[in-house]
């Protein structure tokens, strides 16, 4: 608590939310907390701050963890809502940052609506032709989209499929190569599934397959062992976990057919993840290791991917982890997965900062660490890894991060000092940066305008006015 009561907490929105759900009116709510309505009043109109005696009889009387109240929503923050109102469409009007941070913090549903109308529009955007042609109406967000949304709204944790999960593996061994052997048997004898490694021409570019007829799952020659493993424990995972991944898929209540396939896919590799790298055995690991990426890879038969994606969903209440934030990244910079973890430092559409080392070359199994400071002064800890062999497809590198106070606690920032020590600047993207003196930029700002002169070239490209 000593953190929260450091700094005022208007957090009104988020209390009218918590009403709402809970189907209280305000005289009721009051009468619960042991306050006057006017009070709470004040309190939702962000009038009054939220005390620390008042958080924690909101934990107490509805049993809500006080640092998912308090922290920073994942989605429709105001540096989402100002990257939104930059698009050409509707950058003219001038909206002052003011305005936009009102409704950013005091009107979250209005955020979030506006965000979700500019998925949609951004998905007719790149698909015009095809959007006209749909015989039945389009969805209004796409469904990668939506379940990225879906996962950073529950904070990439799914506490029912993590604690099934964690049941079936304290009946197996913890040892990898025992552990494929009895998934194995497990799905042979409770399942009539037989497993079978077959040559990779068989497969045809497929990785694995599942023969329903013959109730028997191939698994490519070229998958290496982790890969083995996880394939079964999905196996596995969608046979004994089936009724906890369906609730889960219903709860988030998937838009369209396509969403709903996608999301039982990700929530059942997930489910696979929490077999193979158990919950508190996983994050204990991590801890003492200080985060040591190869020797949790080795320790728990899993790729470097796999470890990263692990990392970033240990947020079970009383037992979190570090709050990662991960992405994976081709050599052009291009996101194709994201989990953005409690802080991500950069846009949420478009690209990244060229500043960022991540998006160099890696070598093999190697981590990067890189020390970066955000425009708002926030600093943050990031680990480029390179893939080893056999696990990278093209020029993938999978990047970590967190805020930069974490460091202490991993491995690979030996030698930094997060408060201290140099960092490269960086931007959200390009086009919505307005660091002044950046020799790295590729486009100028949408929120200034250029100050070009014939008469004198500035070392950084597309010189723009302060205001």
């Amino acid at each position: 608590m000593a953190e929260l009561t450091d700094r005022k907490l208007y957090l009104g929105p988020k209390l009218r939310v918590l009403r709402r759900e809970l189907g209280l009116n305000q005289t009721r709510m009051a009468e619960e907390l042991g306050v006057s309505p006017s009070y709470l009043n004040h309190l939702e109109r962000n009038q009054r701050p939220l005390t620390a005696q008042m958080l924690l009889r909101l934990a107490n009387t509805y049993d809500i963890d006080i640092r998912d109240f308090t922290a920073t929503p994942a989605e429709g923050g105001p540096g989402e809502l100002s990257e939104i109102l930059s698009d050409a469409l509707v950058r003219d009007i001038g909206i002052a940052r003011d305005e936009v941070l009102e409704v950013a913090e005091n009107y979250p549903g209005v955020s979030e609506a506006i965000a979700r109308f500019y998925r949609a529009l951004g998905d007719l955007r790149r698909l015009p032709g095809e959007a006209v042609a749909r015989s039945g109406p389009a969805p209004l967000v796409a469904p990668v989209d939506w379940l990225r949304e879906t996962i950073a709204r529950a904070g990439n944790h799914f506490a029912e499929i993590d604690a099934g999960a964690e049941s079936l593996a304290a009946t197996l061994s913890d040892d990898p190569a025992l552990l494929q052997a009895e998934l194995r048997t497990r799905l042979k004898d409770r399942h009539g599934m037989s497993v079978q490694l077959v040559r990779a021409d068989v497969l045809a570019g497929t990785l694995r397959h599942y023969d329903m007829h013959r109730r028997r799952l191939m698994l490519s020659e070229r998958l290496p062992a982790s890969g083995r493993l996880f394939a079964i424990a999905y196996h596995l995972c969608a046979q004994e976990l089936a009724e906890a991944i369906a609730a889960q898929v219903a709860r988030a209540a998937p838009p369209d057919e396509d969403s709903r396939r996608l999301a039982s896919i990700a929530l059942t590799n997930y489910a696979a993840a929490a077999l193979v790298m158990p919950y508190d055995r996983f994050r204990q690991a991590a801890e003492q290791s200080r985060h040591d990426i190869a020797l949790l890879r080795d320790r728990f038969g899993a790729s470097t991917e796999q470890v990263a994606h692990r990392l970033t969903s240990l947020n079970r209440t009383g037992a979190r982890g570090v709050p990662f934030f991960m992405a994976k990244i081709d050599r052009a910079g291009a996101l194709s997965k994201r989990f953005d973890g409690e802080a991500w430092p950069f846009a949420r559409y478009g690209g990244t900062c060229p500043r960022w080392d991540a998006h160099g070359p890696q070598e093999q199994d190697w981590v990067t660490p890189q020390l970066i400071e955000t425009l708002d002064g926030k600093r943050f800890l990031t680990l480029a890894i390179g893939l080893p062999h056999g696990e990278a497809r093209g020029r993938s590198v999978i990047a970590l991060g967190c805020e930069a106070k974490h460091a202490a606690r991993i491995l690979h920032a030996d030698g930094i000092d997060p408060e201290k020590g140099e960092a490269t600047e960086v931007g959200p993207t390009c086009h919505l940066c307005e660091r002044r003196a950046c020799p790295d930029r590729a486009l100028p700002p949408v929120t200034r305008a250029l100050d070009l002169h014939s008469y004198e070239r500035t070392a950084a490209p597309f010189p723009f006015r302060r205001v």
